[in-house]
């Protein structure tokens, strides 16, 4: 058995009025495409963002190869990436190219190793010719693929998402499907955490379900399609109908 790209044990962060995570732990392996699925307010997001440090649980621990994420947080940010579900409030850059070299360049990367990686990431994404643009001005399909090329010039080994179907039209969400597809494919583990399953469910390799802040499932997708209302979720009408095809 591989070793888990991300081990996540007992972890707990309770709030107000009884929210929040409770005693969950998780392996996330580096093939994994991983659909983190459950109805609103289950602890979807609490728990995703533990996973590079953007919240500390009460207990427990996560692990990144092995090393304690807060041992490190530069390289466990750099090494899992988030995409948010408004792609808005991570956007800071005036130009597609300023926004996309916004973390190399804090981690006092070389010019000319900025132009090259930025170049390839923004190419790979179809937002090349978007490079002097304002930010503002894309649509919202571009800002999440924009998001993305910051997080891919990263060099990450985790891709993590949250509702990133949210606010798209049917061509966006085909599109920003097949990239997740492609980003697999390519090496990238992937997270998605979403209340829409139909646009991945053909493609991911597992399906984690949450209710009221605990893991109360965790399989091959294909082997939970039947159960999914029993926790809130609308099943897929045709789930490998919408499998991405090159």
């Amino acid at each position: 058995m591989p070793h888990p790209l991300l081990h996540i044990e007992n972890l707990t962060r309770a709030f107000d009025r009884g929210s929040g995570i409770f005693n969950v732990s998780l392996d996330i392996f580096a093939n994994d495409f991983i659909i983190l699925a459950g109805r609103n307010g289950s602890g979807k997001t609490t728990l995703i963002r533990h996973f590079n440090g953007l919240l500390k649980a009460d207990t427990g621990q996560v692990r990144l190869n092995g090393q304690d994420i807060f041992d490190d947080l530069i390289k466990a940010r750099k090494k899992i990436g988030m995409v948010f579900q408004d792609p808005d409030t991570q956007i800071i850059g005036d130009t597609v190219f300023d926004e996309t070299a916004f973390g190399l360049e804090n981690l006092k990367t070389a010019p000319d190793r900025i132009q090259a990686k930025v170049t390839q990431a923004l190419d790979r994404l179809g937002l090349l010719d978007l490079k002097d643009r304002n930010p503002s001005t894309l649509s919202g399909g571009e800002k999440r693929r924009l998001a993305i090329a910051g997080i891919l010039v990263m060099e990450p080994d985790l891709i993590v998402f949250d509702e990133p179907f949210a606010n798209l039209d049917y061509p966006a969400t085909l599109a920003l499907s097949r990239l997740c597809r492609d980003l697999n494919r390519a090496g990238h583990a992937i997270v998605m955490a979403t209340h829409d399953v139909d646009p991945v469910m053909a493609m991911a390799t597992r399906t984690v379900i949450m209710e009221k802040g605990r893991i109360v499932a965790d399989g091959l997708t294909g082997s939970l399609v039947g159960q999914l209302e029993t926790w809130g979720i609308k099943n897929p009408f045709n789930p490998m109908a919408l499998e991405c095809r090159p």
